[in-house]
This record gives structure tokens, C-alpha cells and sequence, in this order.
């Protein structure tokens, strides 16, 4: 199926979800991919099958995955496998491996697939003798990952979460983690900082914060939280709603205000908006005029 542009996931790979509920493999079956503005994902996957068995093949990207429901069997490389429960399985490029439903009730997965740039593929041997990681705590990274993944406003948190889950899937596969940068992780933490405040209303990436400050992407996420307390990409979009009160306060449009500070629409916008200050941006511009306040009744109308 030809790529459809969904507008906010981005380009969507194929859906056979799209196919009407009763033919073919949707009324049991679906599937759901597209791919993400982060570099390093090449795609976002979700699928649940019952019947559809994978043929053996291979990708040119590492493929990582989580199953929400019920159990795969697959063969990697000619061993027999198994994967479901609360682990992150990661199978290496150019391995060949199939994939099928261990019962009858299926499977439900979400699997992304990251560039060799991102996991180094001379790691590919580790992966084939051990491609099951139970750690609880890279489980929820994963999950997190993905989730931020989409949504296309969210890139710098995805970017941050993914460079968190890169760094533990290489230590995993074994690679010996990178020498400490020469700054202390304070003084690091610092000048990120300035960076973001000098680049505030503009798109940001932590690949290029990382090249201008010599330092990989995790490790500026780790030195900045546990300097500040707070995430890179939480520090950014607080200073943003920060900016985009006083704007409002003094009578900008919403629409105007959203784009003028950095968001990536203003859907994003609101909803940022009102995480951080409790109630809608139209609101709260409302609520300076005349004394007027406006607030809402449990069926969400005014009163």
C-alpha cells in the first residue's frame, strides 16, 4: 500500500486496518507503521496477528520490539525462540529470523526499527546468542520511547528517551560504554542549558546540542537531570509555556502565540498548556478580561 500522510504520526507505511471490518485479514487482524521525524528510527510498527505467520527474511536495521499480549515463537539464525511477558527483544540486521503466533489467540506487538548509526552492527553476535533482555526498567524505556514516538511534537523527548535505550541495549550487547566527557557533568549540564535558552523558540536536537558540546546524547540527558532534577526536553517546554503566558496576557492570538514559541502546532500547544498551568491557553487568556473567570462543570460545559 502506498504511504499515506496521517498529518501527525507522519507518513504512514501501510494500515490494513484500512481494509473495511469482514474482509481479508482486518476483521481479526490489523496493522499500524509509520515513520517518525527522529533520526535513528527508520519506523514505528504495531501489529496484531492471529493467523499470519512471518516468512523467513532479514532487515538492513536492528529490530526491537515489546509483545503487549500473548506470545511470539520465531527462529533466529536457525535456533528456536520465544518472546513475550515483560522483556525487550532485539534482533541484529541481516540475521535471518520468521515469526508466529504461539497460541491461538495471537499476538499484539510494537516494534521499532533502529539504524545501525544507533546500534552499532558489529554488536549483531551478542544479539544472535542473546536477543531476550528482562530488565524491567529498560521494558518501561521502551514503552516510554514509543509513545513519545507518537507524536511529532514530542521529538526532542523521543530523542532523549531514545538515546537512554540505545545506551542500555549497547551495554547489554556488550559494548564498553564511552569515556566520560572532560567536563564535569555539572558544567556540561550548564552550558546545555545556555544552549536551550539561546536556541529557545527554535527546533532543537540533541544530536547537534551533542556535537557542539562534545558529548554523546545520553550523556548530556544524564548529566542535565541529575544537575537541574529535570529532563532536557521538560526544561524546554516549561520555559515555552513560561514565554507564552506573558504573550498571552498581553492579548496575542493562541494561534500566534503557539507558533511564535516553539510548538509544533497548536493542538501540542494546548495540551502542554494545560499540563502545566491547569487549564487551557484560550481560557486562561479569557480569564484576564474584564475579571471574567471561566471554569468547568464535570460534563466539561462552562459555568
Amino acid at each position: 500500500m502506498a504511504a499515506v500522510d496521517n498529518g501527525r504520526l507522519g507518513p504512514v507505511l501501510y494500515d490494513l486496518g484500512m481494509v473495511p471490518p469482514g474482509r481479508g485479514l482486518a476483521a481479526r487482524e490489523w496493522v499500524r507503521a509509520w515513520k517518525p521525524v527522529v533520526a535513528g528510527v527508520r519506523e514505528v510498527f504495531h501489529a496484531h496477528f492471529v493467523d499470519y505467520a512471518y516468512p523467513p527474511h532479514v532487515h538492513d536495521a536492528w529490530t526491537l520490539f515489546v509483545v503487549d499480549d500473548g506470545w511470539i515463537r520465531y527462529d533466529l539464525d536457525r535456533r528456536h525462540r520465544g518472546a513475550g511477558g515483560e522483556r525487550v527483544t532485539i534482533l541484529p540486521p541481516g540475521v535471518v529470523h520468521d515469526g508466529r503466533a504461539a497460541g491461538r489467540a495471537g499476538f499484539r506487538k510494537r516494534v521499532l526499527y533502529l539504524g545501525t548509526e544507533v546500534i552499532d552492527e558489529g554488536l549483531a553476535g551478542r544479539a544472535v546468542d542473546d536477543p531476550d533482555v528482562g530488565r524491567l526498567a529498560l521494558w518501561r524505556a521502551v514503552h516510554r520511547l514509543d509513545r513519545a514516538l507518537g507524536q511529532p511534537d514530542d521529538a526532542l523527548e523521543a530523542e532523549a528517551r531514545l538515546a537512554t535505550v540505545a545506551e542500555r541495549l549497547r551495554a547489554h550487547l556488550g559494548e564498553r560504554p564511552p569515556e566520560p566527557a572532560a567536563r564535569h557533568p555539572a558544567r556540561l549540564a550548564g552550558d546545555l542549558r545556555e544552549l536551550l535558552d539561546a536556541r529557545l523558540f527554535e527546533p532543537t536536537t540533541l544530536a547537534e546540542a551533542g556535537h557542539a558540546l562534545g558529548a554523546s546524547p545520553a550523556h548530556l540527558v544524564r548529566s542535565f537531570t541529575r544537575t537541574f532534577g529535570i529532563a532536557p526536553h521538560q526544561y524546554l517546554v516549561a520555559r515555552r509555556v513560561d514565554a507564552a503566558r506573558r504573550r498571552l496576557l498581553d492579548g496575542q492570538p493562541v494561534a500566534r502565540v503557539a507558533a511564535d514559541v516553539g510548538f509544533y502546532d497548536q493542538a501540542h500547544f494546548t495540551r502542554q498548556f494545560k499540563r502545566h498551568v491547569g487549564t487551557p491557553p484560550g481560557r486562561y487568556a479569557l480569564s484576564t478580561g474584564g475579571g471574567v473567570t471561566w471554569s468547568l462543570r464535570r460534563d466539561g460545559c462552562r459555568r
